[in-house]
């Protein structure tokens, strides 16, 4: 009897799944635990093992689509073998037509009667509806292309970019002036090129950072750290952490700096709402980790200020290698307090990240340079002394935090870098 592959659960609240892609396609020979297909929700993108050996039988969610937890995607069994009749559909979740009264009403977004059409009373992602609230769409005017008619982030975001060119369409074309006008050879001679499309986790990213830069007013400060005391700690006990199977990096003495100066600086573990702060009672630290041209992903590591320096660097090994290698599940990118990211592996010195909303602020580290810097000895003298340094970048929110907070919490991570014993 062939075996349904079945859209996973993918964590609390998820309940629509896009596929970005299949590994295997029909026909195709496959093991128990071989990865199958790509599956994406508006947080993580995660390769799904394969429940059977056998072969794909039939694909039922085509690649760019979008299907519901719990739905079949996929049939594998052997060669040859004839599906039960009606399996597949019994699993996929039908709408029911909005013309049938006695269907189970679906949680309608709007309750005021349409002027020519009938309400939209789908149900879509938290994704979607805040792509909705930002651009203030009528989601009667968009065309859903998901599943029995679902509307996908995909299909929000084309609108958007259809009304913007609508709208440039019919504003009036200004009147040239009566002069030669060599303008449309200069249009003709532009440069061909090629369209490049989005990837669903491009236009996540986008979405993200357009609603950050809405949002929180950012303000930069700039520190630098002498990380003389954190190298000679990691030479001396690097060895130990491999025999214990962890790669002991600068990121976890960047973690433990900042668990240390939240807990001296609790407004910067915090949120913003508008009936005040949120201060968090916990340290959730997201590590961005670079994922090359796909883009950029940030696991959280859970209850931060419980691990020590070994914990931490267990966490930080473990989260992203997997995020790397598409394992992550969309719990464990989310909840995030504060962020660290590193773009000093690149060879930048200093930049100015933007905020991950709802959090206060992030901390950017810049690559470490072995720089001349004056240093005093006991006495008081002045020297001149090759130190290696590293700049520190503080980006926070202005509503929640003023200069003088954020100053205090980036100064409070420099002093534990540079004080470490």
């Amino acid at each position: 009897m062939a075996t349904r592959l079945l859209a996973p659960s993918m964590g609390e609240g998820v309940e629509e799944l896009t596929v970005v892609k299949w590994l295997k396609q029909e026909g195709d020979k496959i093991e128990e635990l071989e990865l199958i297909v790509e599956l994406e929700t508006d947080k993580v993108t995660t390769e799904i093992p394969s429940p059977a050996t056998g072969v794909v039988l039939k694909i039922m969610s085509p690649a760019g689509g979008t299907v519901k937890v719990g739905s079949v995607m996929a049939w594998i069994g052997q060669p040859g073998e004839t599906l039960e009749a009606g399996e597949p559909v019994a699993e996929v979740p039908q709408a029911a037509p909005e013309a049938a009264p006695s269907a189970a009403p679906a949680p309608a977004e709007e309750t005021g009667p349409a002027p020519e059409s009938s309400v939209y009373t789908g149900r879509v992602s938290p994704l979607v509806k805040k792509l909705v609230d930002i651009h203030n769409i009528d989601l009667n005017q968009v065309t859903g292309t998901g599943l029995d008619g679902r509307i996908t982030k995909e299909d929000v975001l084309q609108y958007v970019e259809q009304r913007k060119a609508a709208a440039q369409a019919v504003q009036p074309a200004p009147q040239p002036a009566p002069a030669p006008a060599p303008a449309p050879a200069a249009r003709s001679a532009a440069p061909e090129g090629e369209l490049i499309p989005h990837t669903p986790l491009r236009r996540q990213i986008a979405a993200r950072m357009v609603e950050t830069v809405q949002t929180a007013p950012h303000v930069l400060t700039v520190m630098e750290a002498d990380l003389s005391k954190v190298l000679a700690h990691r030479a001396a006990h690097k060895e130990a952490f491999a025999a214990q199977g962890v790669n002991l990096t600068l990121t976890a003495y960047f973690c433990s700096a900042i668990v240390s100066a939240l807990k001296d600086n609790p407004d910067v573990n915090a949120s913003w709402t508008d009936e005040g702060i949120q201060r968090y009672r916990t340290v959730n630290l997201g590590v961005a980790v670079a994922l090359g041209e796909q883009g950029l992903i940030v696991p959280v590591i859970k209850d931060a200020g419980m691990l020590s320096l070994l914990g931490l660097a267990q966490r930080v090994n473990d989260l992203s290698t997997r995020a790397r290698s598409k394992q992550l599940v969309p719990d464990e990118v989310k909840g995030g307090t504060f962020t660290l990211t590193n773009y000093g592996t690149g060879g930048s010195l200093f930049a100015a990240p933007l905020i991950f909303q709802p959090q206060a602020a992030i901390l950017g580290t810049g690559m470490m340079q072995k720089r001349p810097v004056v240093v005093q000895d006991a006495d008081g003298n002045d020297a001149i002394a090759i130190r290696p340094m590293v700049y520190l970048s503080l980006v926070f929110d202005h509503r929640i935090l003023d200069g003088e907070g954020g100053d205090r919490f980036l100064m409070a991570v420099k002093k534990a870098l540079e004080a470490w014993q």
